[in-house]
């Protein structure tokens, strides 16, 4: 039977390879190992994930999401070895939450795409460029790292599709558009073209008045303002809805025209996953 650490590099590397990135599970689960080789312990048990779960430097508010780590790998790990125990669900208090999706309403995004077209910039291209990536990203369900990474060469005006390179977890899909996002997108292109004058501009989709891409805090420290100027935030605070609520809204307002025209949701629901580029369908149940 192999040891704790390297059955924990062999399970880090079979969901590795179905496409999981797995960062801060494979920085805790080494940190896990250590210590159960500091107590000498092969296998692991409810009392050892508890004590390093709740361990310094960790805040009651992390125990939970820490024991979840141990819990997956020894789920993992009980199939080679039957002497591990699986910490139970529920075990710790504290448990790690999603923050709760804000569903924009229509009027609401009609109010941003005209605050982003008011924006006072030194290029006239800078209003346009916020003006379409809210609207891309409300319409599409794309994540705002993968609108962001769109280059020139993933649209396609003709067919109407946007291909998503390398999204989440390393995968790769098509996103088809309604006519009127390709229009609207097609005449972005040709503001972006008429704006470069001969001049040399990134060959990303979005770009900065520097024709650049878009760097993602001034992407968020812009759709805060505009939040702001349109009663969606709080003067001077960053609480309130999200870029990514987009993606929210997208999911839900797709399952209400399932249900309003008689589809069979549940049914469908693989459609939307494989949409929205979830590896997963339970991402998309939640």
């Amino acid at each position: 039977m192999n040891t704790l650490r390297e059955a924990v590099q062999d399970y880090l590397a079979l969901r590795r390879s179905l496409g999981f990135k797995l960062r801060e599970d494979g920085a805790r689960l080494a940190d896990f190992v250590s210590f159960m080789e500091q107590r000498k312990a092969s296998y692991v048990t409810h009392e050892l994930a508890l004590t390093w779960a709740q361990a310094p430097p960790a805040l009651p508010s992390q125990w939970a999401r820490r024991l979840g780590f141990v819990r997956v790998f020894a789920r993992h790990r009980s199939a080679t070895d039957p002497r591990t125990q699986i910490p139970p669900n529920g075990l710790l208090p504290y448990p790690s939450t999603r923050i709760r999706p804000y569903i924009y309403s229509d009027h609401e995004i009609q109010a941003l795409l005209d605050a982003a077209l008011k924006m006072r910039c030194r290029t006239a291209l800078r209003p346009w460029t916020y003006y379409c990536l809210i609207g891309l990203l409300s319409v599409s369900g794309l994540r705002l790292g993968e609108a962001l990474n769109l280059e020139l060469q993933d649209l396609d005006l003709q067919a109407a599709v946007l291909t998503i390179r390398s999204g989440k977890f390393g995968k790769s899909r098509l996103v088809p558009l309604h006519r009127s996002t390709r229009d609207v997108l097609a005449d972005y292109m040709a503001r972006r073209n008429q704006s470069a004058a001969g001049r040399s501009s990134s060959s990303h989709l979005f770009v900065s008045e520097r024709r650049k891409r878009l760097d993602v805090r001034v992407v968020h420290e812009t759709f805060n303002t505009l939040s702001q100027q349109v009663g969606l935030r709080e003067p001077s605070t960053n609480h309130g809805p999200r870029l990514h609520d987009f993606r929210h809204r997208f999911a839900f307002k797709t399952l209400l025209n399932w249900y309003r025209s008689k589809k069979d949701a549940e049914r469908l629901l693989p459609v939307l996953s494989d949409y929205l580029g979830h590896v997963n369908v339970s991402c998309t149940y939640w």
